[in-house]
């Protein structure tokens, strides 16, 4: 079954890889244009379209593409002549991927936590509570939430990754994560502080969507017959949702957490760009700003991969973790 997933993930892949490929080059604005202004000189132009092979017949350019993709080659920038794209993506994809991860270690632990709360006081007090800082966390725009933060903590570093200047020895864009494995615990707490407010900003929609699918899951527990008994025998509270409620509970959670995380690596442009964090959705948007339709691409590339992957992942561990899937897939 796994392989079968593994099967699905690659052709996946290539039908984004193909429609990438195309949606880029049926857009009607010209990059080369975009590039040179409208006034170049048209024998320019044609230079450049040539040299980038853009004359060439579609299929053409597609078997070449699909060949530099293949040798790890993602192209070169238009806006930045000579600026390799692998090379600004290998700093923008790391630190999107730190950004994304803290707000999921604030989204997950406090989704899952309200989320029990509600369920268990259902209908009461601390269920309405819940649930209505679960809608307003899901209603207000992510934009406006970080400008409130920066507003109210004016202490707070509010841009970059680490104060402008900072001198350090890392090795990889993963700052906070080979400054904590280095021991190199002033980086690690200026990586930190900097995290603070554009995590806090970007957690709120994945705990409250976490929050309200918990609440749901855990209901739906809560109601079964071997719960019931559970607590005709007398099993403490504590017991009762730690051994039964949400590990059976669990599946759907942790079905909802992978689908946040892949929204949160591809769709965090609105903070970045109010934190001018210098990730991923940064570059898109610097991309798409400039009519750097190579970069577009290749980010549009590495979105679909990731949520590939994502997806692969998730599959992989539902089959390790609920026998019913292995046993439906051999029936």
């Amino acid at each position: 079954m796994i392989l079968s997933r593994l099967l699905q993930a690659v052709v996946t892949m290539l039908i984004a890889v193909l429609a990438v490929f195309v949606a880029v080059r049926v857009l009607p604005a010209n990059p080369v244009i975009a590039q040179f202004g409208q006034h170049a000189v048209p024998e320019k132009i044609e230079m450049e379209m040539a040299e980038r092979g853009w004359n060439d017949p579609i299929w053409k350019q597609a078997i070449r593409f699909v060949g530099q993709l293949a040798q790890g080659n993602l192209g070169e920038s238009f806006a930045r002549q000579g600026e390799k794209i692998s090379t600004r993506l290998s700093h923008a994809v790391p630190a999107t991927m730190e950004l994304a991860i803290a707000a999921m270690m604030i989204a997950v632990p406090v989704g899952i936590g309200i989320g029990i709360v509600a369920a268990l006081w259902r209908n009461q007090w601390p269920d309405w509570i819940s649930m209505g800082l679960a809608l307003v966390g899901v209603s207000v725009p992510v934009f406006f939430l970080a400008i409130c933060l920066i507003v109210m903590f004016p202490t707070m570093p509010s841009g970059f990754r680490l104060p402008p200047g900072t001198q350090h020895s890392m090795s990889t864009d993963f700052y906070f994560l080979e400054s904590l494995f280095t021991g190199q615990w002033q980086i690690t707490a200026k990586c930190i502080r900097h995290l603070i407010l554009p995590a806090t900003a970007l957690a709120t929609i994945p705990l409250a969507v976490i929050s309200r699918i918990t609440r749901n899951s855990m209901l739906e527990v809560l109601d079964s017959d071997y719960l019931r008994t559970a607590r005709a025998k007398g099993a403490s509270m504590f017991r009762m949702i730690l051994r039964h409620a949400f590990p059976n509970a669990s599946l759907s959670v942790m079905n909802i957490v992978g689908f946040q995380l892949g929204m949160l690596l591809t769709g965090a442009i609105l903070t970045e760009t109010v934190f001018n964090w210098p990730g991923l959705g940064r570059y898109v948007v610097d991309a798409i700003r400039d009519y750097d339709y190579a970069v577009v691409q290749a980010c549009a590339l590495v979105i679909s991969a990731i949520f590939v992957t994502l997806n692969l992942v998730l599959d992989v561990l539902f089959l390790v973790l609920d026998p019913r899937l292995r046993e439906g897939n051999r029936s």
